[in-house]
């Protein structure tokens, strides 16, 4: 009788409708709204497209002799590399550390984890206090170690490193609470397999958790990579409108300045298209090089 409940599926899809439903108004309908509106004419947010483009394809086009579109996509490029390396590879040395104590766990969890329930918003503000050029707690700090010469870490040249910087601080957690997972499911037997054979602490992580880590590691470059075309709100809290001299630019920061700031709507409707376009390419290409292996 029981067996027989699960082999009738109509009630599963009864119950999966309401979810579709938001996904196609929430999700797909603006998805394919944003492609036709990114050849359209809108200058005006709130405002319906007046027609085509002259031609329908001009935002694509002025995309490749936009100079802050490439300075977007650099300082991206950037980040993403900042995140597999800043990111992902300080999560893996947190996580194989945590991993091989016999206490405090769940406290390196949590203090490892807390910088990803705090806002965003929050985040960047407190950083910009940190980086004041004048009595900024960083520059003070200097003052007392003995440096005379402030550091203006919002200049040209220091200010990618300074944006940056939080953004690797604040999500090195989620991916430390996803490494930590995948070394829990790890069975036992094996280290006291290994242990037995002499093996040292090191060997156990060379040669047991990093491979049976590798699935795991490669979900977050793949995480990594895209997320990275997507940053947003610590960036623009610290460096608005892409400060100084634009050159902070981000993929998401400066698709928000072309709509929300210069109200050149259609034009930041193609950005979106190319974030999603690029986020798609790169997640191929981060699979192709980080495979996955079957155990």
């Amino acid at each position: 009788m029981g067996a027989s409940i699960y082999r009738n599926k109509k009630p599963a899809f009864v119950f999966l409708i309401p979810a579709f439903a938001f996904m196609v108004v929430f999700l797909y309908y603006p998805f394919f709204k944003n492609i036709i509106n990114s050849f359209m004419e809108i200058k005006q947010l709130g405002s319906s497209g007046t027609g085509l483009n002259t031609p329908w394809y001009a935002n694509y086009v002025e995309m490749f002799h936009d100079e802050y579109v490439w300075v977007s996509l650099r300082n991206t490029l950037i980040m993403m590399v900042v995140t597999l390396v800043g990111q992902v590879g300080i999560a893996i040395i947190l996580a194989l550390m945590v991993d091989n104590i016999s206490r405090g766990k769940q406290f390196f969890k949590t203090v490892f984890f807390f910088p990803i329930v705090i806002s965003a918003t929050a985040l960047g503000l407190l950083f910009n206090l940190l980086f004041l050029y004048d009595k900024g707690m960083i520059n003070q700090i200097l003052e007392m170690l003995g440096k005379t010469e402030l550091t203006d870490w919002k200049a040209e040249g220091i200010a990618l490193f300074t944006m940056m910087l939080p953004v690797m601080w604040q999500y090195v957690g989620f991916y430390f609470v996803i490494l930590i997972t995948g070394l829990n499911n790890i069975s036992d037997e094996l280290y006291e397999a290994a242990e037995i054979d002499g093996a040292t602490t090191w060997q156990k992580v060379r040669y047991i958790s990093i491979p049976l880590l590798h699935n795991v590691i490669c979900t977050c470059s793949v995480l990594a990579v895209t997320g990275a075309l997507k940053v947003f709100d610590l960036p623009w809290t610290m460096f608005p409108k892409g400060m100084p001299l634009k050159s902070t630019f981000l993929t998401g920061t400066y698709m928000y300045y072309q709509t929300m700031e210069t109200k050149n709507v259609d034009y930041g409707s193609a950005l979106a298209v190319l974030i999603v376009v690029l986020g798609i390419v790169l997640s191929k290409v981060v699979n192709a090089i980080f495979k996955e292996k079957d155990y």
